[in-house]
């Protein structure tokens, strides 16, 4: 045998290796770090959604929690309830007396049981040692939002946070909390100014040409919902021009970010930082966000807040009419040639229309050659002038256009109607009569003028349009009314003249309005 020694190679010695270690983590249950024996993770090159965190960072020290506090005198113990038993108050009644023994278990069982400490104390605090309620005055808290529109301290809140306050707190971004004065309010636009007297420059916002906000539009929505504090949502714009009934000027904003309680004067801004709409109000039939919000726009806000931070109040141009939509029907039976307009139910007693013979049953259809769509463009046309301003009003009358001059005057603060005094019931009974092609009955008025329906005949044009027994028809086609062979002749002229409807004037409860019914119903 020779005793030459083997050479081994060292691919060899490096297999061996490699096997002999791969057995002994095999043996020992460890897995074999393989290097490159794996695919890379997977990784998608996505379009990514945008990130609002630059716009939050610099809006956010501009917006503010608003606390409101109201002071008002108790009228009565804090049940509500006033009890007198034999000249003696609740709280004169002896301890073990049943009734005091009930209501004190009562309030026990249903007002502190699982109420805060601090509740307790405070309850406490206004009963005093001896267990009675103190005289005093109470400081009911509410919380909205607001955002400085200015360095030196003027923001922009809701009317309706402010609107019973008599004191109010700021409290900014970073916790600091700061005591405002009210400079304005206004409630048609349910809008307000508070101002901070702070001897510091505060971060601000501006607003935004919201005339270039389109539907589909990014939004952020910062503020204070359920009194959390500076709380960012995101959404789209879904929708403008929204009228919600909630003033005579609504031309609100539809946002779907997250809107909540709280959230009212609080900001909605558009990805640069500028402030689109004020939110306000939100549908909600639970009380809770369903993605249905509106805010106040920035064109309508800037003109209103400009006003309260001059004089703290807003003057707007006053016409003085009752008015209506031009339905389809109305402008049939009118002549008219499309459903726009506003039209005149009732001018309001020496107010500027009134003066210049504008009368019910006319439709505005101008103002100084700016065409009016709908009532609510005609209120808002008005308002944005000044009183004493002499306006050109086009109105559609007895089939053609004319042209009044008219001299607005100021919107009342508050425009009361006062019910006219009825006369007693008339000397002699008047007899009905039917008019069978609206499916009417009807009476002469006791006043003699007008004609009161008495009953209304179940699925007839007049039903299907809101008629019911009580209206009043003062007229027909704008032609006064006082028995039903006026309305018969009214109607067949209208028919001779080619109309398919009649437009009926009609009153109840002090409210006038028009109707118009198809001519060749029957």
């Amino acid at each position: 045998m020779s005793n030459t020694p083997r050479k081994f190679s060292k691919g060899f010695l490096s297999t061996t290796a490699i096997a002999g270690i791969a057995a002994a983590l095999l043996a020992t249950g460890v897995p074999a770090p393989i290097s490159g024996a794996f695919a890379e993770a997977v990784r998608v090159e996505a379009p990514q959604a945008p990130s609002f965190a630059d716009v939050v960072e610099a809006v956010s020290p501009a917006v503010v929690s608003v606390r409101v506090q109201a002071e008002m005198k108790p009228v009565s113990d804090d049940s509500g309830f006033n009890f007198d038993f034999n000249g003696k108050g609740f709280d004169d009644l002896p301890d073990d007396h049943p009734m005091k023994r009930f209501f004190d278990q009562f309030s026990r069982g249903f007002g502190d049981k699982g109420a805060p400490d601090s509740d307790r104390r405070a309850e406490r605090d206004r009963r005093g040692p001896e267990g009675k309620r103190r005289p005093g005055r109470v400081r009911p808290v509410s919380q909205g939002s607001g955002f400085f529109i200015s360095e030196d301290g003027l923001l922009v809140t809701n009317n309706h946070v402010v609107e019973d306050g008599s004191a109010f707190t700021v409290i900014m971004d970073d916790g600091t909390e700061l005591d405002a004065k009210l400079v304005g309010r206004d409630s048609r636009t349910d809008l307000a100014v508070l101002k901070v007297e702070e001897n510091r420059k505060f971060t601000y916002v501006d607003f935004a040409d919201d005339s270039k906000i389109r539907v589909g539009d990014w939004v952020v929505a910062v503020g204070n919902p359920f009194g959390l504090g500076g709380t960012v949502t995101a959404g789209i714009v879904s929708a403008r021009g929204r009228d919600i009934g909630a003033g005579p000027y609504d031309d609100f904003i539809q946002v779907d970010a997250a809107v909540n309680r709280g959230n009212s004067g609080g900001p909605t801004f558009n990805l640069s930082g500028e402030v689109i709409g004020i939110n306000t109000a939100i549908f909600s039939p639970s009380g809770g966000n369903v993605g249905i919000a509106f805010a106040i726009p920035a064109t309508t806000a800037r003109a209103v807040i400009n006003d309260l931070i001059d004089s703290g109040s807003v003057e707007r141009g006053w016409l003085g009419v009752q008015i209506q939509p031009v339905t389809a029907d109305i402008a049939e039976s009118l002549g008219l040639a499309a459903a726009e307009g506003a039209l005149v139910t009732a001018p309001q007693d020496d107010a500027p229309a009134a003066k210049a013979s504008i009368a019910a049953g006319d439709v505005v259809t101008a103002v100084d050659g700016d065409m009016v769509k709908d009532p609510r463009d005609l209120a808002k046309k008005i308002a944005a002038m000044d009183p004493g301003k002499t306006v050109d009003i086009t109105v559609w009358r007895n089939g053609k256009s004319e042209s009044v001059m008219v001299e607005l005057g100021s919107l009342p603060t508050e425009v009361a109607a006062i019910a006219p005094e009825q006369d007693e019931a008339p000397s002699a009974p008047q007899a009905d009569a039917t008019l069978d092609s609206f499916g009417l009955t009807v009476v002469p008025a006791e006043t003699g003028s007008g004609l009161v329906i008495t009953s209304v005949a179940p699925d007839s044009a007049a039903e299907e349009r809101g008629l019911r027994a009580g209206d009043v028809i003062l007229a027909v086609n704008n032609q006064d009314v006082s028995k039903a062979a006026d309305v018969v002749s009214i109607i067949d002229a209208a028919a001779k003249d080619g109309r398919k409807a009649a437009l009926f004037q009609v009153e109840n409860e002090n409210r006038s309005r028009f109707v118009a019914l198809p001519i060749d119903q029957g």
